[in-house]
């Protein structure tokens, strides 16, 4: 599979050298230059495979024959080694809980992936790489975790000061060895800005092997198509709907890297109707679609922080999609904008109502539901565990909120960086550290 820029569809590079780039040498992102198409054989048995042996066959025409068979099988199997449990709440609503990994957030998918994908390149060519990557809460701790300790492979983590939870800050912080967490005074959009710049660096880049893993990575962003798939066989497995019942799908979204991939997996043929665009106060996307002109703006704070993307990277490729043509995203794609009140109170809402808890992504996701058409199956994506945003949840319910047995605490020291957003600052740390 040959991947190609949004910019400039004459850039073209194969998988490999995707991941390592990171972005193409133009202000684009890299897309698939083919979206395959499943065979009917592969939707009649779907219910029946494996979350695996899904990923396995999902993910395989992306990377084509540059990893041979045995390899991207074993690469899929540790990736997706944990349940994604399909969950009804009531009637026809549906949690899918992508929570269970080891850092408690549906990015776990992704970054193991691309750890995975970028340590077998890197020791097939014998080369070390350093990782940026800028995060407004979970992707960090996922990638922290996803790479901890992989060969060949330096791991710069930029979150944005006071504006991450201390349960996600600590993920990112505590490890040490090949993960570095600075913290930077700004927003998540200077931290991304400050990746860009140094992907743009091509001196910068030609001398430290720079790549990406936020969902601007194509191996961060493909593997999250696998769990839509899943959604899917666990619907035909476990609650038998008709097959003409519509499928609604509802994504908590701060980069789309996610309603990307939904996007994606409905090209290859998966039967979901529609997607809700479930954004917070930033609100670039929802406005997109409404007036037609994408105007992106400074993030804005909110309890939902993950989510707290002004300029998301992503529309570039939805645009590539749909030609950049708005009224074709609104035909798939319905987008709100939600405040914290609405946060608090669907959090309040649903655990009185179905005594199920909900974290602030979450929460907005199933408020987005009330977007979808009034009949069918409405899925909504819950993208991390409420222990992560436990003081924001306990403020609300009754109940404490308690860490699952499988997660080790974060009690080890931090160990963290403090610089501005000004780029020549952060590129001299890059030159010295190195």
């Amino acid at each position: 599979m040959n991947y190609q820029s949004t910019a400039n569809p004459l850039l073209i590079s194969n998988f490999e050298e995707a991941v390592f780039k990171g972005l193409p040498d133009s202000s684009g992102l890299y897309m698939p230059m083919q979206i395959p198409q499943l065979p009917s054989s592969f939707f009649s048995q779907l219910h029946e495979l494996s979350l695996s042996e899904i990923g396995f066959q999902v993910l395989r025409p992306f990377v084509g024959s540059e990893i041979n068979e045995t390899t991207f099988r074993n690469i899929v199997d540790e990736t997706l080694s944990f349940p994604i449990p399909l969950r009804q709440i009531h009637d026809q609503v549906y949690s899918l809980e992508l929570f269970h990994g080891p850092t408690l957030a549906f990015k776990d998918v992704g970054a193991r992936f691309l750890a995975r994908i970028l340590g077998h390149f890197a020791t097939l060519s014998n080369r070390s790489i350093t990782v940026l990557v800028a995060t407004s809460g979970d992707t960090g701790s996922a990638v922290a975790h996803g790479f901890y300790g992989v060969q060949n492979v330096d791991v710069v983590v930029l979150y944005p000061k006071g504006k991450v939870s201390d349960f996600q800050r600590r993920q990112m912080t505590t490890l040490g060895e090949n993960i570095q967490a600075i913290e930077i005074d700004g927003t998540f959009d200077d931290c991304q800005d400050l990746v860009k710049q140094a992907f743009l660096d091509r001196n910068l880049q030609d001398k430290y092997n720079l790549t990406s893993a936020n969902s601007i990575n194509v191996a961060r962003f493909l593997p999250q198509m696998v769990y839509y798939f899943w959604a899917v066989a666990q619907l035909k497995s476990t609650y038998s709907p008709s097959p003409e019942t519509p499928v609604n799908v509802s994504v908590p979204s701060g980069n789309y890297g996610n309603l990307t991939a939904g996007l994606l997996a409905k090209r290859m043929g998966l039967g979901i109707d529609h997607f809700i665009a479930a954004a917070n106060a930033n609100n670039s996307f929802p406005n997109y679609l409404t007036t037609g002109s994408y105007s992106p703006k400074p993030s804005i704070a909110t309890l939902s922080n993950a989510m707290d993307v002004g300029a998301p990277s992503n529309v570039r490729r939805i645009d590539a999609l749909y030609d950049s043509d708005p009224k074709r995203i609104a035909h798939d794609v319905h987008s709100g904008s939600f405040s914290n009140q609405d946060c608090l109170q669907t959090i309040d809402y649903v655990y009185n109502t179905y005594r199920y808890i909900l974290d602030p992504h979450g929460a907005i996701g199933y408020k987005a539901l009330s977007l979808a058409p009034e009949h069918g199956i409405s899925i909504f994506l819950e993208t991390a565990h409420p222990i992560k945003f436990k003081e924001v949840v306990e403020a609300v319910i009754p109940d404490q909120v308690t860490l699952p047995s499988h997660v080790e605490g974060n009690l080890n020291e931090e160990f963290i960086l403090s610089l501005n957003k000004d780029y020549s600052t952060f590129k001299e740390y890059l030159i010295s550290s190195r």
